[in-house]
């Protein structure tokens, strides 16, 4: 009697992961793409602090754009740990500093390093990388960056920076079943429109409330990384991207002013690119897709172009 119920489902299962499968290799979604992100070019880090990285030398086509990782597991060229007679940045950030959703080419990195070599011959190396925060990205460089020896460090920081280090899941093989990554993330998204507790922004500002401890995180890993660069000379700046959903009448206005007073008061030079955006009315013509709010090829040429002069002011040794 079992059989007779156990077995029919079982099938059910399988010819719908099947049909899953075959949809998808036709249509993108930015939660089975981020998950096949994690499940094909990230593994374990040795430092609990920097959690993962990337596969080194691992390949991937997501959202539609192909993605190559260096033999160092960054979204870039190989760079030599020696010195050349180029001036040296690193880029630290999450998903957008790696470039999510777009060409290489297209990345806002790309182009400050073009636009940057037409003043001085410059080289940036990315370590961007999806779902750090700013302690992931802080560790990565200490235990990465500094043997690089660069003249210039510049952290991209974003809203969710504040967010604790993710937990990894205990059932990772779940990942690779796509009916379970398709359909989780709906459920999720049905159930916080049920219960009202799905507003992104009401889970951004709560990551800014006095004593949260992801805010207290981030500002204690920005500060260690002013102290690591200013004892080797290094010039390190800090650039706010903005989130993409409400630009007009920005909707972290305040949280970013929380952050920018932090670095006023640290001596740490910073620029806020929120207010360059302030005129867009269509904010999802910037986006990735109409799923995914990660900025664009056109959102990565703004980003560039409007904090190409801060980076390039920067004093360094």
């Amino acid at each position: 009697m079992v059989l007779l119920v156990v077995v029919p489902f079982v099938v059910f299962l399988l010819l719908a992961e099947v049909g899953l499968r075959f949809y998808l290799s036709r249509h993108t979604f930015y939660d089975v793409e981020m998950s096949r992100y994690a499940r094909l070019l990230k593994i374990d880090s040795s430092n609990p602090l920097v959690e993962h990285v990337h596969r080194p030398g691992g390949r991937a086509h997501l959202m539609n754009v192909d993605v190559r990782i260096n033999s160092a597991g960054f979204r870039d060229d190989e760079y030599d740990l020696e010195r050349n007679r180029k001036r040296r940045l690193i880029f630290l950030g999450d998903s957008l500093t790696f470039g999510w959703g777009v060409e290489k080419h297209q990345s806002f990195e790309h182009r400050i390093e073009a636009q940057l070599n037409e003043r001085t011959p410059t080289e940036i190396i990315n370590f961007g990388s999806g779902n750090y925060n700013t302690v992931q990205e802080a560790h990565l460089f200490l235990d990465a960056g500094l043997g690089y020896s660069p003249d210039q460090v510049v952290l991209f920081y974003f809203i969710n920076d504040a967010e604790p280090i993710p937990q990894k899941s205990r059932f990772p093989w779940l990942g690779n079943i796509r009916i379970v990554t398709f359909y989780w993330s709906r459920v999720k998204a049905l159930v916080a429109g049920l219960t009202g507790s799905g507003d992104y922004r009401d889970y951004y500002s709560a990551l800014y409330r006095e004593g949260a401890p992801g805010w207290q995180n981030a500002k204690q890993a920005l500060l260690l990384l002013k102290n690591a660069c200013q004892e080797r000379g290094i010039a390190f700046q800090v650039v706010l991207l903005p989130e993409l959903h409400e630009l007009v009448d920005y909707a972290f206005a305040e949280e970013h002013r929380r952050v920018g007073d932090f670095l006023r008061r640290h001596d740490i030079d910073f620029l806020d690119l929120a207010p360059f955006f302030a005129s867009e009315h269509d904010p999802q013509s910037l986006w990735v897709a109409a799923d995914d709010a990660h900025p664009n090829a056109e959102a990565h040429r703004r980003i560039a172009e409007y904090s190409v002069d801060f980076i390039a002011g920067a004093t360094g040794r």
